[in-house]
């Protein structure tokens, strides 16, 4: 069963901060283990990410065939339904769409003192994707990750996707090619972020690492943060919901499930001001429970980290979920857009009961990669942000380093920078000659 709670209990606060608390991420001890296989890889490179290859997912491999080839990403390409391939079309065009506004401007003007400012927006050269392998793998991933990182203008985009057994879903090479990803390895865990972050002989290092992974790859992209650039570490997915009664207890029940279908540490979080509703949720959500596909993970999670929480009104909704800051927010009640503006730390909002997030997983357009864990109190979802950098320009004229310059020189001296000062002063002198 879930927790049920109530804002109207004594008790309330207490059993809200332990629900908060709560550890939901599986995090073995695997630092030490991921050292050692990052460390290897500097090493002996190819040789170091074949051996673990065969090791991890039972497949050989040599520097040749390291790489998925043209005519292999073709054949596989060839084998989706036209279904298939008319979805992921759509998502994509929406997913590219939804980024090309994204992206920033650049800007210069010149201030009152005549010093011309500015930015100036460029992307990183070179990405790299991480794509969880094997047949339950995830296109809609590929497309969200890399959609953005081209759209920003990122010249070289890399994928690397385990294979176990040899097995690679055809959808996954089509989202890559539909998103003009330009270089597909066969190789996953933590050799594959430490073949990404400084590079084999096969496979030159990229610049930034994006996409999903397990404890393994979630420890590797700590250990190399610093020498590239990571998007997050994810945690296990959320969903809250707010609703109110006028609602179909169904469809929340299903939209709650839909997270915990993900991961046994996932988390379904319902927020009502009715409580006959949020046991009426409750009810379906069992009744789904005993046909769901995956209720063997559904229902552990529901179990063991779900909530049904009860508030006076949707003003204490509002309060709480910025309290939760989700990874996904529904907001199925009469006005979602006017409690939207109250919600202010979610990754992703859905607004109204005909939004369900999963449509953001795959053709809404928003990108899906969210922070988890209640880090969406100080991150955003991944975008086109995460591949561009700002660059600051400058341009003093003499008449500029006259009016700002002896300030300049000031606070060097105030800090004992004499060669600051000393290369301002210069300049001023010259000036005045």
């Amino acid at each position: 069963m879930p927790v049920f709670l109530d804002t109207a209990d004594t008790d309330f606060e207490t059993r809200f901060a332990t629900l908060l608390a709560a550890k939901r991420e599986d995090s073995p001890d695997v630092d030490a283990i991921v050292a050692g296989i990052i460390q290897d890889v500097r090493t002996r490179g190819d040789a170091a990410v074949t051996e673990l290859t065969a090791k991890f997912d039972r497949i050989e491999l040599t520097a040749e065939t390291m790489r998925v080839s043209a005519d292999e990403i073709s054949s596989a390409i060839a084998q989706v339904s036209a279904d298939d391939r008319a979805a992921l079309e759509l998502a994509a065009d929406r997913i590219r769409a939804y980024h090309i506004r994204q992206m920033p401007q650049d800007d210069s003007w010149t201030d009152e003192a005549g010093a011309t400012l500015g930015w100036r927006w460029s992307a990183v050269s070179a990405a790299g994707l991480y794509v969880p392998g094997g047949l339950a793998t995830y296109p809609s991933s590929v497309l969200m990750n890399a959609i953005p990182a081209k759209v920003a203008g990122v010249e070289r985009l890399v994928v690397t996707v385990p294979t176990p057994d040899g097995q690679i879903n055809p959808l996954v090479l089509l989202a890559a090619d539909l998103a003009g990803v330009d270089e597909v390895y066969r190789i996953g865990g933590a050799q594959a972020i430490a073949a990404l972050a400084y590079g084999t002989e096969t496979i030159a290092p990229v610049d930034k690492i994006t996409g999903p992974g397990n404890a393994f790859v979630a420890a590797a992209k700590r250990r190399v943060f610093g020498k590239v650039g990571i998007d997050m570490i994810a945690g296990p997915s959320e969903i809250l919901v707010i609703a109110d009664a006028d609602n179909n207890p169904d469809w929340i029940a299903l939209d709650l499930m839909s997270q915990a279908e993900h991961d046994e540490s996932a988390q379904s979080l319902l927020i009502t001001d009715d409580a006959d509703f949020g046991r009426a949720v409750a009810q379906a959500v069992d009744a789904r429970l005993e046909t769901l596909e995956r209720r063997a993970i559904a229902g552990p999670s529901w179990r063991d980290f779900g909530a049904v929480i009860t508030v006076r009104d949707l003003d204490e909704a509002a309060k709480l979920s910025n309290r939760i800051a989700p990874e996904h927010l529904e907001l199925c009640v009469a006005d979602p857009l006017a409690l939207s503006e109250k919600t202010i730390h979610a990754g992703a909002i859905f607004l109204g009961q005909f939004t369900p997030e999963a449509i953001g997983d795959y053709v809404g357009g928003p990108n899906h990669v969210l922070p988890t864990a209640r880090s969406a109190r100080f991150s955003s979802g991944l975008s086109v942000m995460d591949f561009v950098k700002r660059t600051t320009m400058s341009q003093m004229t003499p008449q500029a380093l006259r009016a700002i310059g002896p300030s300049a020189e000031a606070l060097a001296i105030s800090e004992s920078l004499e060669a600051h000062g000393l290369s301002v002063r210069v300049r001023l002198d010259a000036l005045n000659d």
